[in-house]
């Protein structure tokens, strides 16, 4: 639930205490990106469906 004024009105990344703010993910809407990619098959044959 976003209480922070700011992050209702603009956002949490419009926000100019972004980088300081320590409750970005408490009160904001910010949600931290995924930092690994999702894996993909290392065959191709099994990437097309074909064995």
């Amino acid at each position: 639930m976003t209480l922070c004024p700011i992050a209702l009105a603009v956002g949490c990344k419009k926000c100019p205490a972004f980088a300081v703010c320590p409750l970005k993910g408490v009160i904001g809407d910010y949600k931290k990106e995924e930092e690994t990619p999702p894996k993909q098959p290392a065959d191709p044959a099994k990437r097309d469906g074909k064995h």
